[in-house]
C-alpha cells in the first residue's frame, strides 16, 4: 500500500474518532441539563406538596383558634344568661349559645377532615424529600462522571490532534488536499476499502483493471463512482498460517529422555 494511502486510512480513523469524541463532549452538557430539568420538576412537586400541607396546617390552627374564641364567648353568654331578667333575654342568650356550639361542631368536623387529608400529604412530603435527596446525590454523581468523561475526551482529542498532525506530515500535500476535499463532501468518509470487488462506501463494483492496479499498490486510485480514495487489504491465508505454525512446532527440539535409573 502506498505511504500516502496508508496515511490517509490512518487519518480517516483519527478524524472519525475525533468526531465521536466531539459529539460526546457536546452531548454531555445536554445530558446534564436534562437530568437537572427532571430534578427541578421533582423539586417543584415537592414544593407543591409542602405548600398544600402548610395550607392544611394553617387552616387547622385557624379553626382551633376560632373554637377557643367561641368557647370563651359561650362561657360569657352562660354567665350573662344567669342574670337575664326576662324570658326574651334568656331565650336570646340560649340562641347565641346554640349558634356558637353549632359553629364549634362545624369547625371540629372540618378539623377532622383536614387531619384525614394531612396524613397522605405528610407521607407524600416525607417520601418526596427522601427521593429528592437520593436523586440529588445521583445527579451529582452523574455530573462528576460527566466532568471526568469530558476531561478524558478532551485529553484524547488532544492526543488525536497530535497524531493527526503526524499523519498529515507523512502525506504528499496534493493527496492531503484530495483527502480533505472528499472528507468535506462525502460525509467524513474520504477513503474506502475495496471489498469483494466493489467499493465499500458506495457499494458499486470496481472495474477489473482498477482491482488489479489496486492490488499492486503502486499508485493512488479512486472509485469511478463516488470518487473516494481506494485501498486494498490482502486476504489472510489461514491455511498458510496454520501450516507455518505447524512447521514451527515441528522444528522445536524434543526434550531428551532422562537416563535409565534417573530419579
Amino acid at each position: 500500500m502506498l505511504v500516502d494511502v496508508s496515511a490517509a486510512v490512518r487519518l480517516q480513523e483519527l478524524d472519525q474518532r475525533a468526531a465521536e469524541l466531539t459529539r460526546e463532549i457536546s452531548a454531555l452538557p445536554k445530558h446534564i441539563a436534562e437530568i437537572e430539568k427532571k430534578l427541578e420538576s421533582h423539586q417543584r412537586r415537592l414544593e407543591a406538596d409542602r405548600a398544600a400541607l402548610a395550607a392544611n396546617q394553617k387552616e387547622r390552627r385557624k379553626l382551633e383558634g376560632d373554637i377557643q374564641l367561641l368557647e370563651q364567648k359561650i362561657s360569657k353568654l352562660k354567665d350573662q344568661m344567669l342574670q337575664a331578667k326576662t324570658n326574651e333575654q334568656y331565650r336570646a342568650f340560649q340562641n347565641e349559645i346554640s349558634y356558637g356550639e353549632h359553629e364549634i361542631r362545624k369547625h371540629e368536623d372540618r378539623i377532622l377532615d383536614l387531619m384525614a387529608e394531612s396524613e397522605p400529604l405528610e407521607k407524600n412530603v416525607k417520601e418526596a424529600e427522601q427521593a429528592l435527596k437520593e436523586e440529588k446525590a445521583e445527579v451529582e454523581r452523574e455530573k462528576q462522571q460527566a466532568r471526568e468523561r469530558t476531561e478524558a475526551d478532551k485529553k484524547a482529542l488532544a492526543e488525536i490532534g497530535a497524531a493527526r498532525q503526524a499523519a498529515v506530515a507523512s502525506m504528499t500535500p496534493g493527496v492531503y488536499a484530495i483527502y480533505e476535499r472528499l472528507r468535506k463532501h462525502k460525509g467524513g468518509i474520504a477513503v474506502a476499502e475495496a471489498v469483494d470487488g466493489g467499493c465499500s462506501a458506495c457499494h458499486i463494483a470496481l472495474r477489473p483493471q482498477v482491482l488489479q492496479d489496486l492490488k499492486r499498490g503502486d499508485q493512488l486510485l479512486t472509485c469511478d463512482s463516488c470518487g473516494r480514495i481506494l485501498y486494498f487489504v490482502p486476504p489472510t491465508d489461514v491455511e498458510a498460517m496454520n501450516g507455518a505454525n505447524a512447521a514451527v512446532a515441528t522444528a522445536q527440539p524434543t526434550p531428551a529422555s532422562p537416563p535409565d535409573g534417573a530419579a
